[in-house]
């Protein structure tokens, strides 16, 4: 199996009716500052606040209905398990949520309120693998990873596909396409629908730079592992090695790695704050950031960004505003 623009499609039609389709927008703001045309795909406003539903509803709503009566396990630090949670939720089956115990509490909170049983883990001397494999042999529960599935990148696709469709009725193609890049789901699937509908268009996957195994594997021509054992913001892209199933696509279907530091994401979920009028936690702002901190130069050019969730904790929100008011 892989991902493709079939498999992609057929996503979207199951999808139909259940996501938001989430528009692109255009900021005056912005574009005056980069001198270009950025159009911006805000994943923040989808269910659950994150493209993660996505997946999610993608593969699970393809379970019999055996494997839907013994129920689903995940593990993840907030975005997938709130889409897992959601997602079981509407085909009315059971979620267990493998979290860690530092997940921002927002995003804990989001996925217990949604039905599902959260087995909360250490970081630092437990296994969120092997605690998720137990629960699933225990109980029968189909284990459904956060981005190394190729039903999940299937369904993260969409937003690809979406923004390509979106602008061809404007009668535009992106010079480039920006994707935040954790372990790599979001951005299999996009590059995928955006190589297959508009093959002159570039695709970048923007980092953290303590989680920049993606732009090193790219340099190295193999997957890379990373310590890991930096601190960051970005809870949503502490992927300490691309995945085994995502790297078959993104080595292939991504032009560069862009990456951005911790004051550049702070600016960015700033910037969204006051100028967008949107809200993005710091792992969804790293298109952004990229932009905003020179990473690429757009001048002249077409260019659409994903800002891929918005599940942010108000303390976090308040010091970056604080720290960059104007």
């Amino acid at each position: 199996m892989t991902v493709t623009i079939e498999t992609i499609e057929a996503a979207a039609r199951r999808l139909q009716g259940v996501v938001i389709e989430t528009p692109l927008l255009i900021n005056r703001y912005l574009n005056d500052k980069l001198n270009a045309k950025v159009f911006i795909k805000p994943e923040c406003l989808q269910h659950i606040g994150a493209f993660k539903f996505r997946g999610a509803y993608n593969r699970l709503s393809q379970l019999s209905d055996e494997q839907r009566k013994l129920g689903c396990v995940a593990f993840s630090s907030g975005n997938h398990a709130q889409g897992i949670a959601l997602a079981a939720k509407l085909l009315e089956m059971q979620a267990t949520i493998v979290m860690p115990s530092d997940a921002p509490q927002l995003k804990l909170d989001g996925t217990e309120c949604l039905g599902a049983t959260v087995r909360q883990y250490d970081r630092a001397t437990e296994s969120r693998e092997d605690i998720a494999a137990q629960i699933a042999v225990h109980t029968g529960a189909t284990l459904v990873p956060a981005f190394d599935d190729w039903d999940i990148m299937s369904g993260q696709g969409t937003v690809g596909l979406e923004l390509v469709n979106q602008l061809k009725q404007q009668g535009l193609t992106p010079d480039a396409v920006l994707t935040p890049c954790g372990g790599g789901g979001l951005l299999a699937g996009t590059s995928t629908a955006v190589n297959a509908l508009a093959p002159t268009t570039a695709v970048y996957g923007v980092e953290q730079e303590n989680f920049d195994d993606h732009f090193l594997s790219k340099q190295a021509g193999k997957r890379v592992k990373i310590a890991g054992d930096m601190p960051t913001m970005c809870d949503a892209l502490m992927a300490t090695t691309p995945g085994e199933l995502t790297w078959s696509i993104n080595s292939k279907t991504v032009d560069e790695f862009l990456v951005v530091d911790e004051e550049e994401v702070m600016m960015a979920i700033a910037y969204a704050f006051r100028y967008l009028k949107l809200v993005v936690e710091p792992g969804g702002s790293v298109a952004l950031a990229a932009l905003l901190s020179g990473k690429l130069d757009i001048t002249g050019k077409t260019v659409c960004i994903v800002l891929s969730g918005g599940n942010i904790d108000k303390e976090t929100l308040n010091r970056c505003i604080e720290k960059y008011p104007d």
